[in-house]
């Protein structure tokens, strides 16, 4: 099965379906986080250790067109690197970025066993995250693109998803009104 995903599949389609991958990840998260937010947040915050609470109260407060509106802003910095990735061989961002989604995933699963129920993006993070960037690490590495190393060495410029996450947050809070 394995072998004829590999010939079917060539390397720059692979790289491409990153962008599908995450949009697919973060529209679950986009049409279901402000609903759930207002039926179990309350729930929620009384189950995260205090350090936590506010950030989770504060996710709370983030409406769809708000939490939408930082995807924008994450999806805009992932064509070009997608691109460099697929067009020129520069993989650095690119595999940081899908090490950090990958981790990202576990985070979901995390979350849903602490506060035992199903959270916003677990079942797209499962389903379609975890499978997509374990096929295009094991790629990745099999047509000796990267080396092992490549994907510690990357993890630092992942954590760049960090900001970019935050700046997108901060703008989607100033100029999308609730």
């Amino acid at each position: 099965m394995l072998s004829y995903i590999d010939s079917a599949v060539s390397i720059q389609s692979l790289i491409w379906l990153f962008l599908a991958a995450f949009m697919l990840h973060d529209f679950e998260e986009i049409i279901r986080m402000e609903n759930w937010f207002r039926k179990a947040g309350r729930t929620v915050i009384l189950k995260v250790p205090q350090p936590f609470d506010k950030i989770v109260s504060s996710a709370s407060q983030i409406t769809t067109a708000q939490f939408a509106f930082a995807v924008c802003v994450e999806f805009m910095v992932f064509v070009p690197v997608t691109y460099l990735a697929a067009e020129h061989n520069h993989y650095l961002l690119f595999i940081g970025f899908n090490a950090v989604l990958l981790l990202h995933v576990f985070m979901h699963i995390g979350q849903a066993l602490f506060v035992r129920m199903l959270v916003p993006g677990v079942t797209t993070a499962v389903l379609i995250t975890l499978p997509y960037t374990l096929y295009l690490f094991y790629r990745l590495l099999s047509e000796h693109l990267i080396q092992w190393s490549d994907l510690i060495t990357s993890l630092p410029f992942g954590l760049l998803l960090l900001p970019i996450v935050g700046f997108g947050h901060y703008l989607g809070g100033k100029l999308v009104s609730r």
